[in-house]
């Protein structure tokens, strides 16, 4: 797995030149780029939840669009529309923003439940449908959606099938007074953004995808994984768990956390680190639980500190 050790080294040092201080959040994008899967970045305004689509967008040199998702928006804006040639007679395919290889859906739930669900078809088949037709989407595809989560006027909720598309959920958070210094530096003359360059090919992304599915996962370890998840069904301060696709992330993102720390093979540290941003976005509390002002992420917490961990040779080569 070192060549995918180098590859998200190469790519997440880069990102860290306009994404200042936050090293586990780049790397959980990563994570997610080599999944193939969509990142949920639920923040407050201004801490770099745009520049970090637009980052990992320039730093494979692929295509880039960006959707401001607004209450008056139509599902034909996001997936685009067929248009009536003169000339030819015929109809004509005038493809949306979706149609980028790195998709920024800005503001995601200011969009009505009806032009959120054109993202569904794409985000999960890699493909849209329109008039009939069905037009599949380049390779690599990402949808980084961004929400601000303190200000719910004219807003509509993501619904639980939404969600569940999302691979991970992820926040920026401040950065320290020494990272924040060292964004008004780089910032003083020019954007670092202006000036980053591509790192890695979308050739590279391509493999590297392929190589993290072979990273080994012992049997203990899934068993493990899915016990956690079980177990969200079953807390009893939670209304609705994570469904098997949450077993399924903890299981593709472990082997990509493990690839890009040079192993071969998953350890229950993997799950644990990943656990947070791969569940609670899948977890839907009870009256009771919100009442006592607990959130999913304390759910979690709970719930890994009572599932038994796997010990052992994990690695496969006994």
């Amino acid at each position: 797995m070192t060549n995918v050790q180098e590859f998200s080294d190469r790519l997440a040092t880069n990102i860290e030149k306009v994404i200042v201080g936050k090293r586990e959040t780049v790397e959980l994008a990563v994570i997610t780029l080599l999944c193939q899967g969509h990142l949920l970045i639920e923040d407050v305004p201004g801490v770099g939840k745009t520049m970090l689509a637009r980052s990992v967008a320039r730093s494979i040199g692929c295509s880039f669009s960006r959707i401001q998702f607004t209450p008056d928006m139509l599902p034909s804006d996001v997936t685009g529309v067929s248009i009536f040639n003169q000339v030819s007679r015929e109809f004509e395919f005038r493809p949306g923003p979706i149609m980028a290889q790195i998709v920024l859906s800005d503001e995601i739930n200011r969009a009505t439940p009806k032009t959120q669900a054109a993202l569904l078809e794409a985000m999960e088949e890699r493909q849209v449908t329109v008039d009939g037709l069905t037009h599949f989407l380049p390779k690599p595809f990402m949808v980084m959606g961004t929400q601000n989560p303190i200000e719910y006027e004219g807003t509509f909720p993501l619904p639980e099938a939404q969600l569940d598309r999302f691979l991970l959920r992820v926040r920026l958070g401040y950065p320290n007074s020494m990272d924040e210094i060292k964004v008004l530096e780089r910032q003083q003359f020019v954007h670092p953004i202006e000036t980053l360059e591509k790192t890695v090919s979308e050739e590279q992304v391509l493999k590297a995808q392929e190589e993290v599915k072979k990273v080994f996962v012992a049997p203990a370890v899934k068993s493990y994984m899915v016990d956690i998840t079980r177990r969200t069904r079953e807390f009893p301060d939670v209304y609705l768990g994570a469904s098997p696709r949450g077993s399924l992330t903890l299981f593709r993102t472990s082997q990509a956390r493990a690839a890009i720390s040079g192993r071969d093979f998953v350890l229950p540290d993997d799950v644990k680190a990943l656990a947070e941003a791969a569940l609670c976005h899948r977890v839907i509390l009870g009256p009771a639980a919100r009442l006592r002002d607990m959130d999913a992420a304390e759910v979690i917490d709970e719930i890994l500190g009572g599932v038994p961990v796997p010990g052992g040779d994990l690695s496969g080569e006994s």
